[in-house]
């Protein structure tokens, strides 16, 4: 049996895979029940959620080791639509999510998460833990159900945010009991790996809550549980149509929802994949990924789930607690299902201070405390891009902070690179003419200082000569530009010779198509980058 388990990549270690697996179940109830009711959805649903998205994505994922459930960035995109139109074309829409993240997956869009750029990284990870911790201080004030089930303690912006003006906290014994037991939990996760031979053995995480849970049942504390957020009891999940109409009117509705949640989901767990492929220095595969979340959400919709995507969250704790393989994964699914079918009065019986005192561990684990010594070192844009990310993703949302860091990354990068054009001139009077030489990247940004560079009207010799030699090409700007000043040349009465284009640049130019002259020794080949990497990239290692 082991064999045939280690034959289809699902483990290398089981025993650190199961175990790992059953600490991250733990922690997958509380937060695939508070995002529930930050959809305005049934506990059920979110749990359903976390079951479904976790196994299949387990089995089918491009990323072995990694955890997918319900979760925050995607629960806030669904508010909306719960709210005007109701639980039903929210089914709808997280099926056709995953329709759009199959597409995605089958045409390889996936790949473009490398263009993320390390400041990006960095601002995401760093957000993703502020909001983190800005969730679990919710853990510290008093229980206040019907503003969880109805959603108001989430309107009016992010809902990490809010937890820190909207009051309620606790006092005097029981806030004092809450701050212990979470403090507890994080001393045990902290030192119980250093213990000779059993700290080796065991997960900190698992031991940590097993101990606080025991600890609070022995001396009979009055201190929140798991079964204080909701009933998690509950069957099977049960094959559910959504109940809409099947019109083009419904498709209006539910699309733009849709394309929403599939970027959301799928720029959240491409970017936690990039993640944990630095943590265990392996390699996933972002198409198969695509595809994994994909059917994941296809079957949430048919299913009656909320859907979902990656958790850092508990991927950090897997990975921490030594899960490496996809049985971690598929272990905390099912376990999560056996919690629902046969175990709840024992997991709601689990105080929230242990949860909370994990997920503090994972905090301090996730956040990139090294961006905080380079600020003084890398250039001043890539820090503004930092916390720029960072500071989007704790106030609105992740999609947007990756986004708009993107863009941001992307004009500093063409500025510095239209900086970088210069034009070298010589007289060749051997040859009686005026030579040219450029120096760096044309391309929409560089085309102007081209254009200031090189002035027909000032040259006084009667054949010109541009040379590419160090230059490239980059963009349509570029080729009309050139073009632009082809037809000056002419105009003026005077003989352009374009030397050392790519032959590409060649075909593509009108006006200076004549004018170019071939060298095929000399003139640079630019090859067309054929995206070989979701072919020849490594199995990440299980």
């Amino acid at each position: 049996m082991l064999r045939l388990v280690r034959k289809f990549h699902l483990t290398n270690n089981p025993k650190a895979d199961v175990l790992s697996g059953l600490t991250v179940a733990l922690a997958l109830v509380p937060e695939a029940i508070a995002f529930a009711f930050v959809a305005k959805v049934d506990p059920l649903v979110g749990l359903y959620a976390a079951f479904m998205v976790g196994f299949i994505t387990s089995i089918f994922g491009g990323r072995s080791g990694m955890i997918s459930g319900a979760t925050g960035a995607m629960a806030v995109a669904m508010v909306g639509i719960v709210t005007v139109y109701g639980v039903e074309y929210l089914f709808a829409a997280v099926f056709l999510t995953g329709i759009l993240q199959i597409l995605a997956g089958v045409f390889h869009m996936g790949k473009f998460i490398r263009l993320v750029p390390y400041p990006v990284m960095l601002g995401f990870v760093n957000g993703l833990a502020i909001v983190i911790f800005l969730a679990q201080l919710a853990q510290f004030k008093k229980p206040a159900p019907e503003a969880l089930h109805d959603g108001t303690a989430q309107e009016g912006g992010h809902s990490a945010i809010n937890v820190l003006f909207n009051g309620g906290w606790l006092d005097g014994a029981n806030m004092n009991l809450m701050l212990g037991l979470t403090v507890l939990t994080m001393a045990i996760i902290y030192f119980f790996p250093k213990l000779p031979k059993i700290g080796a053995w065991l997960p900190a995480s698992l031991v940590s809550i097993l101990t606080v849970s025991l600890l609070v049942i022995g001396l009979d504390l009055d201190t929140k549980t798991v079964g204080d957020l909701a009933s998690i009891k509950g069957g099977f999940p049960e094959f559910h149509i959504p109940m809409v109409p099947f019109t083009f009117e419904t498709l209006a509705i539910i699309f733009p929802v849709a394309l929403t949640l599939a970027a959301i989901g799928l720029i959240e767990s491409l970017l936690t994949l990039t993640l944990i492929d630095e943590m265990t220095e392996t390699r996933g595969r972002t198409s198969q990924e695509c595809v994994g979340q994909g059917l994941a959400n296809t079957t949430c919709g048919m299913f009656g789930a909320m859907g979902g995507c990656a958790m850092i969250g508990q991927s950090i704790i897997n990975i921490k607690s030594g899960g490496r393989g996809r049985l971690s994964g598929i272990v905390a699914a099912l376990a999560l299902l056996c919690f629902i079918l046969f175990t709840s009065q024992w997991i709601e019986m689990i105080p929230l201070a242990a949860l909370t005192g994990l997920m503090f561990m994972v905090v301090i684990s996730t956040f990139a405390w090294t961006s905080i010594r380079i600020l003084h070192k890398i250039p001043k844009e890539d820090a503004f891009v930092i916390f720029l990310v960072t500071a989007i993703t704790v106030a609105h949302d992740l999609a947007v902070a990756v986004i708009i860091g993107v863009i941001v990354s992307a004009l500093v990068y063409a500025w510095k690179s239209a900086s970088k054009v210069w034009v070298t001139v010589w007289h060749n009077k051997q040859d009686g003419n005026k030579v040219y030489k450029l120096h760096g990247p044309l391309f929409f940004g560089s085309i102007q200082g081209f254009k200031d560079d090189i002035d027909p009207n000032n040259d006084e010799e009667d054949d010109i000569v541009i040379d590419f030699s160090n230059a490239r090409v980059w963009d349509h700007s570029a080729l009309e530009a050139i073009d632009a000043l082809a037809l000056k040349y002419k105009e003026y009465g005077k003989k352009l010779h374009l030397v050392h284009l790519s032959n590409d640049c060649a075909l593509l130019l009108k006006n200076a198509k004549d004018m170019v002259e071939i060298n095929v020794i000399e003139d640079p080949h630019y090859g067309i980058l054929v995206d070989y990497a979701e072919v020849l990239e490594p199995q990440a290692t299980s």
